[in-house]
């Protein structure tokens, strides 16, 4: 490791301390430890590389001398209730009978796609990706997430798959206008890399990330462990990597800028759409949505005006149509 790494490293673990003492106890400490220590939490190892290559986006790294990493289990979803498909709803003219969803729990290119089926009211399955392995999708020659199966047939991209839903729901309607698609570019070419540095800016928020992440996925409870010590390890010190790459120099206040330029391009209406959420709204909420309740989305609301909107689309979108198991 480097002098800076090191003092990276020492910081996560005063951080474990604090946060994990009441609840983890002497053995978590302990992984963190290992996981600091261990040498793949540099950058050579080929997940970083990905990561910092802008291949991959940034999930859970594995554990060196044969610890189990981090393994995502596929969710086991049940029927989605039928309240989804009562008449009236806004996907009520496309309603296909089976959609399952492959991805990662903290990815923002899935959680698009979450927003846009849980705002049109379509039921939808989860299986999550390993993603050291990629097995669940060992069937794809498409090897990134998100994949969505709707009723057999393979979609893939995230604004691809935006897309021909859209299409499918509104046979009659332009996608998008100009001024739609200049933000959903600026979702995915400019917002989504303010995050990565922002939720694991400081040892502890990328605890709080990395348990953010482990307790939504599948996990047995040393999966867990391990993924989030390690996981928290290894993103504290990426972070900034990708905050060099993107010419970020202040985490927070990147953030912040985002958050004001996209209430300025609201123009004073409820929405980029006007009265209601167009593809736009949906793609900027569906990648904040996972950090509203973290350290910096908790930030971003209050020194930002963005809470009002935020309110607005979390109305609208309304519950999830995910299915639980």
């Amino acid at each position: 490791m480097t002098t800076r790494s090191i003092r990276g490293a020492a910081a996560l673990t005063r951080a474990a301390a604090a946060v994990g003492a009441a609840s983890a106890g002497a053995s978590q400490h302990r992984l963190l430890g290992a996981a600091l220590r261990n040498p793949r939490a540099g950058t050579s190892s080929p997940w970083l590389s990905e990561v910092l290559t802008g291949r991959r986006w940034p999930s859970i790294p594995s554990v060196a001398n044969g610890a189990a990493g981090a393994r995502l289990v596929s969710s086991a979803a049940a029927v989605a209730t039928s309240a989804a498909r009562e008449e009236g709803s806004r996907g009520a003219r496309f309603l296909p009978g089976d959609v399952v969803l492959y991805q990662y729990e903290a990815c923002p290119f899935c959680n698009k796609v979450k927003a846009f089926l849980d705002y049109y009211k379509i039921p939808y399955k989860v299986v999550e990706v390993n993603p050291i392995n990629k097995k669940e999708i060992k069937w794809s020659d498409y090897k990134k997430v998100p994949i969505l199966m709707v009723d057999g047939k393979q979609m893939n991209d995230s604004s691809a798959i935006i897309d021909q839903l859209f299409e499918k729901i509104h046979p009659d309607e332009l996608a998008e206008n100009e001024e739609e698609r200049k933000w959903r570019g600026w979702v995915d070419n400019h917002l989504v890399h303010v995050l990565s540095p922002n939720i694991y800016r400081t040892p502890s928020e990328a605890l709080e990330s990395f348990d953010y992440i482990t307790t939504h996925g599948n996990f047995s409870f040393m999966e867990r462990l391990i993924a989030k010590y390690s996981g928290a390890a290894a993103m504290y010190m990426v972070s900034k990597k990708l905050k060099k790459r993107h010419n970020i120099t202040d985490e927070r206040a990147a953030l912040y800028e985002a958050a004001e330029t996209w209430v300025d391009a609201l123009k004073g209406r409820p929405f980029c759409g006007g009265a209601e959420p167009n593809l736009a709204d949906l793609a900027v909420f569906g990648v904040l949505r996972p950090i509203r309740h973290l350290q910096s989305g908790k930030d971003m609301v209050e020194h930002t005006r963005i809470g009002e909107w935020y309110d607005r689309m979390q109305h609208a979108v309304g519950n999830s149509t995910r299915a639980m198991t």
